[in-house]
């Protein structure tokens, strides 16, 4: 459930006409509802209640300040995978060691803030990278918290953009592998092995695949305990999936209940990092219709919203709601929607059926609140969208939006070109 309804033909984010904002703050710009985001976490959190575990909310899906210190005071850790996510998860106040560091590509400086500020671990994914971390460590003398993320080859039945669990795919290191690299890293002196890590992949709609990966690391986690390997920390990532269309994923207590079932006797603190199913359903994308364009073939509604501020309709195929932000009762039409960049490829929907508009409605994209904001860019030199927070009946800008001259900062003419 989410909380962007109708109240008569106006729709609202809680208790806020969406329109007034945009009088407000102009177009586009991404909405958050707080009561949503609030409960989704209250939700997946209270599903995991019998067990110990620590929810660490995965910061790319949504990275503001504002929305990773609603789940910060809700007790929530953060899942980050640059030094930069890190900062911000810093900055949102969340306590160390309640941070896990995952990434294929962990950079020498990202590493060393990291051993610096004391997080929880390091999520590895390749012999040298664990190398790498012990050389750090060594030349901080401390010793680096880790696990390994382990590849299970499980099949997550998602876009293959977004699988991370088989074999062939760059994340973690391959099961069959991984006892010989628990072995090397119990060996090297600034490394503590302490955990097990798997993700499979994003927007999971079955519970299958999750069980079988934890099957997989509990016969792991015996094997490395076999071998005198104390391993504390089982963190089996996130990736469960939100109705964007016609999907008909798991509540997350049914995800929670397969998942503790598998793992039951397992003796570990979970670490659990959900990310779209906290924040995708509460946040939209608030467009206005810049020209309508019918045509003998096509029909085309041109908004001031395009690939840059949303880019999963472009990158995956993927669908989004779109709705009007007022109810007009003028009849349907067959259209693309289409944003102002110079790319075929700029798109919200295709050949949707939707209802007719005028130049200044607004549509409101929905389901956008993860992977939205966090992948856009300047493409075409466009500024980035204002982000907004609701919270009942007032509304917070949490990020302003762009303007010219932050789309140059930090350039420079050298005086050769005077």
């Amino acid at each position: 459930m989410h909380d962007f309804q109708y109240h008569g033909d106006q729709l609202s984010c809680e208790e806020f006409p969406i329109h007034t904002i945009a009088k407000e703050v102009g177009t586009p710009f991404y909405l958050y509802s707080l009561n949503t985001l609030e409960n989704h976490f209250r939700a997946f959190d209270s599903a995991f209640s019998t067990v110990p575990h620590l929810v660490c909310f995965s910061a790319k899906a949504n990275s503001n300040l504002s929305i990773l210190r609603v789940f910060v005071r809700l007790g929530a850790g953060v899942d980050v995978v640059s030094g930069g996510e890190l900062f911000r998860a810093m900055k949102a106040g969340v306590k160390p060691e309640r941070i896990v560091y995952s990434g294929v590509g962990k950079r020498r400086e990202e590493i060393e803030y990291a051993l610096e500020v004391s997080i929880l671990m390091f999520n590895v994914e390749s012999s040298q990278e664990l190398v790498e971390i012990d050389r750090i460590a060594g030349k901080l003398a401390t010793k680096a918290p880790v696990s390994l993320r382990v590849n299970p080859d499980v099949d997550p039945h998602t876009h293959p953009y977004v699988s991370t669990g088989l074999e062939k795919d760059k994340f973690g290191i391959n099961i069959k592998k991984s006892l010989e690299e628990y072995r090397l890293a119990s060996t090297l002196p600034n490394i503590q092995v302490v955990g097990v890590s798997c993700h499979i992949g994003s927007q999971l709609t079955e519970v299958g695949p999750f069980v079988e990966a934890g099957q997989r690391i509990k016969e792991l986690v015996a094997t490395l305990r076999n071998e005198g390997i104390n391993i504390q920390y089982v963190d089996l990532g996130g990736g469960l999936g939100i109705t964007y269309h016609q999907e008909e994923p798991p509540h997350p207590r049914e995800y929670a209940q397969a998942l503790m079932k598998e793992v039951a006797g397992i003796d570990c603190l979970l670490i659990l990092e959900p990310g779209r199913v906290i924040v995708g359903n509460a946040g939209i994308l608030v467009t206005s219709v810049l020209y309508t364009k019918e045509g003998g073939e096509k029909n085309f509604i041109i908004v001031d919203a395009a690939m840059n501020d949303l880019i999963r309709p472009s990158l995956y195929g993927s669908y989004q709601n779109i709705q009007p932000v007022q109810r007009s009762g003028r009849g349907e039409i067959v259209v693309d929607v289409v944003g102002p960049i110079c790319e075929s490829g700029d798109f919200l929907a295709k050949d949707r059926k939707l209802p007719k508009v005028n130049p200044g409605d607004l549509l409101a994209v929905m389901s956008a609140g993860a992977y939205g904001f966090t992948m856009s860019s300047n493409y075409n030199s466009r500024p980035r969208a204002a982000e907004v927070l609701v919270a009942k009946d007032r509304f917070y800008t949490i990020r302003e939006r762009e303007d010219y001259e932050d789309l140059i900062k930090g350039e420079f003419i050298p005086d050769f070109l005077d």
